[in-house]
């Protein structure tokens, strides 16, 4: 054999072995591996999931609040590369859109025209997922009251309304409420229900101003008094006599003010057991009055109104707590 031909074959044999390592030590992109492209796009998919800050000063607000068409703050929190994800607002129990998908840059985003309940639902590269809390409550605005009524519902006129003064206060809207939004949560202890005014009416759906201020600031008395008991959190048992009032019912309770901050929505009547002995003590109002004047020390944006009702007239005593912006302070 010469020489030549050995060469030839010997060179033959090293381009071989080197395609055959160039084959076996090459990764192509996941994105052209046969079969995976979709699936590893999927399973590149970061979480996300809402931001401490959408969640009030409490963290434990479970509802956000908004007109219709406006834009709402509500951070979110992308565990990974956050490009390429859109948004969408998404009707509670159902799969039903409100609006069209849009991009999620930053942290304010676009309210659905449609009043009701809303989760945020986020995709990309086809996998959706939605956040259950905190939820969005898209008001109805308080100019499409007519009169005294909203849709067929009582709900009377406001102080502001009998005097015709633009600047006057009134709130900014109403949720609207269905017998089966009831038992929605609010916050960690307070739903839906306990802000419905305890009227007669039997007609739904029905129509309720909530201050988000007054639940951010009743959670966190609640978080005072689990720390004066050396705990984090607690779960505390909690009677809301009164929530929303409309100025229609306020009419009929005994002792109400014309005014009273319940017509607002930013007011609660709660009993709570402070103790969590079983039982509501004026022992109990005790300790929550002195959290709440701890709480204002602490947040002076939630600064407002607090009565201790102890008298035997009351089947239990209980505190009146409000976020009006200023302190007022009495016994009933």
């Amino acid at each position: 054999m010469g020489l030549a031909v050995i060469r030839r074959r010997a060179a033959l044999i090293l381009s071989g072995v080197a395609a055959i390592t160039a084959v076996i030590l090459y990764q192509p992109p996941a994105e052209l591996q046969a079969g995976s492209s979709a699936e590893s796009a999927k399973r590149a998919v970061p979480v996300v999931e809402a931001g401490p800050d959408a969640r009030g000063v409490s963290g434990e607000m479970r509802m956000q609040f908004v007109r219709a068409g406006e834009r709402v703050v509500f951070p979110v929190r992308v565990r990974g590369d956050a490009r390429g994800f859109t948004y969408q607002w998404i009707e509670i129990r159902s799969n039903s859109s409100a609006d069209v998908a849009r991009p999620l840059r930053g942290d304010t985003l676009l309210v659905p025209l449609t009043p009701g309940f809303y989760e945020l639902a986020v995709k990309r590269a086809g996998v959706v997922q939605r956040i259950t809390e905190p939820r969005l409550a898209v008001l109805v605005p308080f100019e499409l009251k007519l009169g005294s009524t909203l849709n067929g519902y009582q709900i009377g006129r406001y102080p502001a309304e009998w005097a015709y003064d633009a600047d006057a206060e009134r709130p900014a809207g109403f949720v609207e409420v269905r017998e089966a939004d009831l038992d929605l949560p609010l916050t960690r202890h307070i739903k839906v229900r306990d802000f419905v005014t305890h009227d007669r009416q039997t007609i739904w759906p029905r129509y309720v101003a909530v201050d988000p201020r007054v639940l951010d600031k009743l959670e966190l008395v609640m978080r005072e008094l689990a720390r004066r008991r050396g705990e984090e959190r607690m779960d505390f048992d909690v009677e809301v006599h009164s929530g929303f009032r409309t100025p229609l019912h306020n009419a009929g309770v005994e002792g109400a003010a014309r005014d009273s901050r319940h017509l607002y929505g930013d007011a609660a009547d709660v009993a709570i057991d402070a103790d969590s002995d079983g039982k509501l003590t004026i022992f109990d109002a005790y300790r929550v009055e002195q959290a709440v004047d701890w709480v204002e020390r602490l947040h002076p944006e939630l600064t407002g109104g607090l009565g201790v009702y102890s008298s035997q007239r009351f089947a239990t005593p209980y505190c009146h707590i409000d976020a009006r912006g200023e302190r007022k302070r009495w016994r009933g």
